[in-house]
């Protein structure tokens, strides 16, 4: 594969997530700034990043407002994966009209052709015609040849799902941190309270960080679960229409009356 790619076409895992990572404390400067310019009331700089709190700006809304950020770093990355995996089908490697039968002679330069176009993370469909025409040239078997294909497809398949662990974790992780706010707040809220004389504005703003910092945490939580739906499905298909353009375009014209 050309080591030379440029960041849009298959963009670096930590790059990425660095750049997104910048990107959510810039965020949250403009979030400072702005809610200090145009807001006059407490409710939205309170709701979005606890801006009357006792720690702030080291608040739990930061935190979740960052790891939000790193987890779309990482959707970035796998919706590039699977826009190139799917682009990789419209390079036309193999024949795709309905006459053309292939004999061995013909592999070796089809092969030649995509050897260079997958590594051991990227390029399904390059690695699968790879693949399948060793096996062929191996075999002679159009049955074994399948069956190679088939588990190289299960096997590429495990390692896509594995590859949204750290997603899934942070999806997992966000509305966690919510809920530890919300608890902090509460603890807070409970040893402000003075019997003797109680200071309301003390404890309203403990128990607005319980609440607030849940509110936020599962609106990213939500939008984030429905982005790792979305891209891995992408992903899923893109892995399903290399496998079945192989078994189409390659195995299905082998000729082996040779």
């Amino acid at each position: 594969m050309n080591s030379q790619q440029n960041f849009w076409e298959l963009p670096n895992r930590a790059e990425a997530i660095l750049l997104f990572l910048v990107s959510g404390l810039l965020m949250l400067v403009g979030l400072h700034y702005g809610m200090e310019k145009f807001i006059e009331d407490d409710f939205w700089p309170e709701l979005l990043i606890d801006r009357n709190g006792r720690f702030y700006p080291f608040t739990i809304h930061a935190v979740i407002h960052l790891s939000f950020f790193i987890g779309i770093g990482e959707l970035f990355v796998r919706w590039r994966v699977s826009e190139r995996e799917t682009a990789f089908l419209r390079e036309e490697f193999l024949p795709e009209d309905d006459e053309t039968v292939l004999q061995s002679h013909d592999l070796g330069p089809i092969r030649m052709n995509v050897s260079h176009r997958f590594d051991a993370e990227h390029g399904f469909l390059p690695s699968l015609i790879d693949i399948s025409i060793l096996q062929y040239f191996s075999s002679r078997s159009v049955d074994q040849t399948v069956s190679v294909l088939n588990s190289s497809i299960e096997l590429i398949g495990h390692r896509l799902d594995l590859r949204y662990n750290p997603i899934r974790y942070l999806a997992w992780l966000i509305p966690t941190i919510g809920f530890i706010g919300t608890v902090l707040g509460i603890a807070l809220a409970l040893k402000d309270i003075d019997p003797l004389v109680p200071d309301l504005e003390k404890i309203t703003q403990s128990l607005g960080m319980a609440f607030y910092t849940t509110i936020i945490a599962l609106c990213w939580s939500a939008i984030l679960a429905f982005m790792i739906h979305y891209v891995q499905a992408r992903e899923e298909r893109s892995l399903n229409d290399a496998g079945h353009y192989t078994l189409r375009n390659l195995i299905n014209r082998l000729y082996t009356g040779e």
